[in-house]
């Protein structure tokens, strides 16, 4: 595997000198930005970027498509030099570093692609074995290693086949045993399950997790996929234009999320919806509620409507596990009455769910 070799932009300040502990963190992204000439100028992919990873987390980085969350992920092992910034892996500043101590650090940073990136004229044992041949194990050292880590994958018995031979899934799975061979600190998966379908990509997923949880195994997910955030990540940073707009534990943003761009991939907002007749719903005041724990198990809303002879307009409705919790977000539209939907929105305070009030004025968009 061949690494870009680019040139140093900034020297290290003198303060960060041997043996002194730059970081709490396994990963450690200070100030980082990088911008890519074109034919049309400078492009400035990622900017000021400042973010912190711990031993043991699952962090998703999501973000729609151009916002710079590849970019961003290609810059931890350093296959994209930041144009300015520092990246710390391990208390190691790895910006700076020369190719031959750059790529001993990069040994303890694994990665999963989109498309698999497996070798077509190997086999599933021969791919697993490759990173271990350029690390100098012997043979049959390697294949013993290669067999365990298959069927770390549950694909022991696919073990002589080909990847024109395994599904998109297969071939993933031999990806993972095949990062996992240089007994990595890190896995950074860019897009890891994008081309697989819902099945296969829950599989997967719940594999990266037991790795996580069973091995300590750091995972950088980049995704613009909530599923994957919700089933995966326990720590989430939202990116938009180059730059870091969000971050947090997953469940906390999935609760508050605070900036637009957070709302857009967390809170779901149904657009038009029909006034009733009688002009007692209306569609310009919205609430959005989070059922947790046993809040999300009880028919609170058919209760508040028995309760208070007040109907309210279902925009939107779901129910997700995050992590391991059961959790419900629903979007209604309150009674036009500002004495019954205050009550409405009491009555649920008191049934301890979370609401967040969205006032959708006319033209504007949420």
């Amino acid at each position: 595997m061949s690494f870009f070799r680019g040139q140093v932009v900034k020297t290290l300040p003198s303060f960060y000198m041997k043996g002194e502990k730059l970081s709490d963190y396994i990963i450690s992204l200070q100030g980082v930005s990088k911008e890519f000439d074109t034919k049309d100028g400078k492009v400035t992919a990622l900017k000021d970027i400042n973010l912190d990873i711990e031993h043991g987390d699952a962090y998703g980085i999501i973000g729609l498509s151009g916002a710079g969350k590849s970019t961003l992920v290609r810059t931890i092992n350093l296959l994209e030099q930041p144009t300015e910034g520092r990246v710390v892996f391990d208390e190691k500043v790895l910006t700076g570093l020369k190719n031959k101590d750059l790529n001993i650090s990069r040994r303890k940073i694994s990665m999963i692609f989109q498309q698999f990136n497996l070798l077509m004229q190997r086999d599933a044992i021969g791919n697993v074995c490759f990173p271990l041949e350029i690390a100098g194990y012997p043979k049959e050292k390697a294949l013993k290693k290669a067999r365990e880590l298959l069927e770390v994958v549950d694909l022991e018995d696919r073990a002589n086949s080909y990847p024109s031979q395994l599904s998109g899934g297969q071939k993933q799975r031999v990806a993972i045993a095949r990062a996992l061979a240089s007994d990595p600190e890190v896995i950074l998966c860019d897009e890891a399950t994008s081309a697989l379908d819902p099945k296969t990509t829950r599989s997967i997923l719940e594999l990266l997790k037991k790795i996580n949880e069973e091995r300590g195994i750091t995972l950088v997910v980049i995704t613009h996929e909530m599923e994957v955030i919700k089933q995966l990540c326990n720590k989430v940073a939202v990116i938009e234009n180059g730059q870091i707009v969000e971050r947090g534990d997953v469940q906390e943003i999935f609760k508050y999320p605070k900036t637009q761009a957070a709302r857009r991939l967390f809170l779901p907002i149904a657009e038009n919806t029909e006034v009733d007749e009688r002009g007692k719903i209306s569609t310009r005041h919205r609430l959005r509620l989070v059922f947790d724990g046993r809040s999300a198990y009880e028919p609170i809303i058919s209760r508040m409507i028995m309760e208070l002879q007040a109907p309210v307009n279902f925009l939107y409705a779901n129910m997700d596990v995050i992590g391991d919790q059961q959790k419900g977000q629903m979007v209604i539209c309150l009674a036009d009455d500002p004495v019954i939907a205050e009550k409405q929105k009491e009555f649920l305070r008191n049934a301890d769910v979370d609401i967040t009030e969205i006032i959708v004025d006319e033209g504007e968009e949420v």
